[in-house]
């Protein structure tokens, strides 16, 4: 009994185990693996990918947001083309309708190019406009593009008179949708909401083009008077733009 004892103190636990992993493969073989089967689609569930049904279901969610997304970006360009059609039925001489096909980040104030160039009319200093007003002028041409330095570029520099007391000043870009006007006269006449456009002297541009509207004045600025002009010609988000012929007197 003794050596019994020992016996079954030395391998009685391994020879119960064995049972019982006999006993489970047994009934997993009787029952063809149901049980790991069952156990395996529960845990495996949360991770399993969602039914035909529900698959399509989403891709048709997902495809008619798209579609609503095109039709109302669609929608927009329509409106803006209607509005560049009627401003360019408006024009009295010939112009040039042309799209903005590049733009930089690092230059989204100074510079666009134009999909248009020599081949289409298009020379340097020709004017560029849109819906609201003066945009710029072109100041480099190839075959198929134009260059056009933007009125917010700060290098820019527009002639520029109130339209109401035909003050004259200068424009100069700050690149963003406002610019800064420096007045000639020590003081000038000129306050907020007044309209500000080309100046009919200067020789870079036609004259009594709109610039823009004036948000605020400054008439103890040194060394001359200023207004802060904000430009309504949608400088920020333009894609199509009208040039017009314009020869330097």
């Amino acid at each position: 009994m003794l050596i019994f004892r020992r016996w079954y103190a030395n391998y009685g636990s391994k020879l119960v185990w064995a049972g019982v992993a006999l006993g489970i493969g047994w009934f997993l073989r009787q029952t063809q693996g149901a049980p790991l089967l069952e156990l395996y689609y529960w845990v495996s569930r949360p991770f399993q990918p969602a039914s035909p049904a529900l698959l399509q279901e989403r891709l048709t969610n997902a495809r008619t947001i798209e579609l609503e997304q095109r039709l109302s970006e669609l929608e927009r360009q329509n409106q803006q083309l209607k509005k560049l059609l009627g401003y360019f039925k408006q024009q009295k001489q010939s112009v040039i309708t042309a799209p903005i096909i590049g733009r930089s980040i690092d230059d989204w104030w100074k510079q666009v190019i134009l999909g248009r160039g020599s081949q289409d009319g298009i020379k340097v200093g020709f004017i560029v406009t849109g819906i609201g007003g003066l945009i710029g002028r072109v100041v480099d041409v190839t075959p198929h593009t134009s260059r056009v330095l933007l009125v917010s570029d700060p290098t820019s520099r527009v002639g520029a008179t109130v339209s109401r007391s035909r003050t004259m000043g200068l424009v100069v870009g700050k690149s963003s949708q406002v610019v800064l006007m420096r007045f000639f006269e020590k003081v000038p006449d000129v306050r907020p909401g007044d309209i500000i456009t080309t100046s009919p002297v200067s020789r870079l541009f036609p004259g009594g083009l709109p610039i823009g509207r004036v948000e605020s004045v400054n008439l103890e600025s040194s060394p001359a008077p200023e207004a802060m002009i904000k430009l309504t010609a949608p400088i920020n988000d333009l894609e199509w733009t009208i040039v017009h012929p314009f020869e330097n007197p």
